[in-house]
């Protein structure tokens, strides 16, 4: 009998509780705990949330979500999970995987759009673990799928929903922003910027790749006022990508946009990053400003995307056989 190929499904991770937070955000800040008034922050967003920590969950179904629309293809299908500042880990993942019997494998990063600084990182901890375990599956990573029909598809449709759930005054008036987790940069000699470890040549990828998922779901349901943003920005003396969300909110409501729409397209899950950053600070900014403030209802586990990652995985692994 064929071994199964494994598919190993990874995401940043998350705190299993209120009682994880500093181990989480020590773990992302390389072994530095956040100082006692960063920590109380933390805790009072994630309060402020309901202190729901729903990542690790949403990612497995995910995971499990897909593994199950693989099963008509005549290969069959093994779901892994694996974390990068949580648990399972990568690299528990992987040994799973070993042991289990697992030769092929595809590895997918819960992140559409590709960086150095990102995705990437998740492939080096894959190859890290089996250069630790003395081997591993042959792997395969599908490293973006930002600009995937499907994909698009997808987030037009997701537009559409949250616009047509405007008052009609307001719909018409609308600014639409995607956004992504913004990352530190650097500039170029040319005076261009690039995420701070990539090495992207000519322009940046990740930047490139927003804006390319913007215009395509602007072009597909006729968006006449849209723009890319930033979100959640770390706590960093380096630049970071911008404009922040909250400034591109501010400008909408100057330019006389009576409402935002926001399309994290970057993000696949709820979380941190989107139930307060968004839902509680983005929409505090766009109150403020005197405009309404809508966002786009996040992919989850939702049978829409999970038929969109199905497709993707598909249409990668039809590539990596003919290679």
């Amino acid at each position: 009998m064929t071994a199964p190929v494994g598919v190993l499904v990874m995401a940043y991770g998350t705190a299993s509780g209120p009682e994880d937070i500093e181990r989480y955000y020590t773990d992302i800040r390389g072994g530095r705990a956040p100082s006692p008034e960063h920590l109380a922050e933390l805790q009072d967003r994630y309060a402020a949330i309901g202190n729901v920590f729903p990542l690790r969950e949403t990612t497995r179904a995910q995971a499990m979500g897909l593994v199950d629309r693989l099963k008509g293809d005549a290969t069959t299908y093994r779901a892994y999970l694996g974390m990068k500042h949580s648990a399972p880990s990568i690299s528990q993942a992987v040994a799973r995987m070993r042991d289990d019997g697992i030769e092929r494998a595809l590895g997918i990063v819960m992140a559409p759009h590709w960086s150095g600084m990102s995705v990437e990182t998740y492939v080096e901890r894959v190859r890290g673990a089996m250069d630790e375990q003395g081997g591993g599956p042959s792997f395969s990573f599908l490293r973006s799928y930002h600009a995937h029909p499907s994909f698009v598809k997808f987030l037009a449709t997701r537009v559409s929903d949250a616009l047509e759930g405007l008052a009609a005054a307001d719909r018409s008036g609308a600014m639409v922003l995607f956004t992504a987790h913004s990352l530190p940069t650097r500039v170029m000699e040319d005076g261009s910027l690039r995420c701070k470890t990539c090495d992207c040549a000519g322009s940046c990828r990740y930047r490139d790749g927003l804006q390319e998922t913007a215009d395509l779901v602007a072009q597909t349901i006729g968006l006449g006022s849209y723009g890319i943003a930033w979100q959640s920005a770390g706590r960093t003396a380096d630049p970071w990508w911008g404009p922040p969300v909250q400034e591109s909110i501010l400008e909408a409501a100057a330019l006389g946009h009576r409402a935002v729409v926001v399309c994290s397209a970057g993000f696949v899950a709820d979380h941190l990053e989107i139930l307060y950053d968004l839902d509680i600070e983005a929409k505090a900014v766009a109150e403020g400003a005197g405009i309404r403030f809508a966002r786009t209802k996040m992919p989850n586990a939702d049978s829409e995307y999970l038929d969109v990652l199905a497709e993707v995985v598909r249409d990668h692994l039809a590539v990596v056989r003919e290679a």
